[in-house]
């Protein structure tokens, strides 16, 4: 069945649509979930809140934006109230002054790159450790933009921010990943 069809039954009621809607999103929306907050528990805690979230409002869907834009809208909100809720201070944030973002010039030591076997895996830790130093706010635009694929158009509409203050924090949280990235192989 067309989504469209599924999202016109699901708002009359049928939970066959409903379920098919949530069949659909359930591994997008928990897997999303898992890379802004990374903790399983956390993730299915938001996909649950997600998907009660669509239930409650899917009349208000007027299908200008794709669904999978609106529940990336709904994940977001979710995933930033529950850090707001934690008041962790393990982040990074990035402010338009940060100049150490920018002055160095960044060109990473590759003659100490680990051998084969293990140099995927070891740059997957380390790019994973420096995406969760980012706050939440510019985790969620990096993450949206660079790993979903969305576009910054996409991504605007899904965070709510225009799309300078978007193409502003992708900037700002590339800049401070590529700075780790950089330190972590200078070691």
């Amino acid at each position: 069945m067309e989504e469209n069809e599924l999202i016109e039954r699901a708002k009359k009621g049928d939970k066959k649509a409903l379920a098919g809607l949530v069949g659909r999103y359930e591994q997008t929306i928990y897997n999303f979930a898992f890379k802004i907050c990374r903790h399983p528990d956390k993730a299915e805690q938001i996909m649950q809140e997600t998907f009660y979230s669509m239930v409650k409002s899917l009349h208000q869907f007027d299908g200008k934006s794709k669904l999978s834009t609106w529940l990336y809208r709904i994940v977001s909100n979710h995933c930033l109230m529950l850090a707001r809720k934690q008041k962790n201070d393990n982040f990074v944030y990035l402010e338009d002054d940060d100049e150490s973002l920018y002055t160095e010039k960044y060109s990473a030591d590759w003659s100490n790159i680990p051998y084969k076997e293990t140099e995927n895996e070891e740059l997957k830790k380390i790019l994973d450790d420096s995406i969760q130093k980012l706050s939440p706010d510019y985790r969620t635009v990096f993450l949206l933009r660079d790993v979903e694929g969305l576009s910054t158009e996409e991504t605007a509409q899904v965070t709510e921010l225009s799309i300078p203050a978007v193409k502003s924090r992708l900037h700002r949280a590339r800049a401070f990943l590529r700075k780790e990235l950089d330190e972590a192989f200078r070691k």
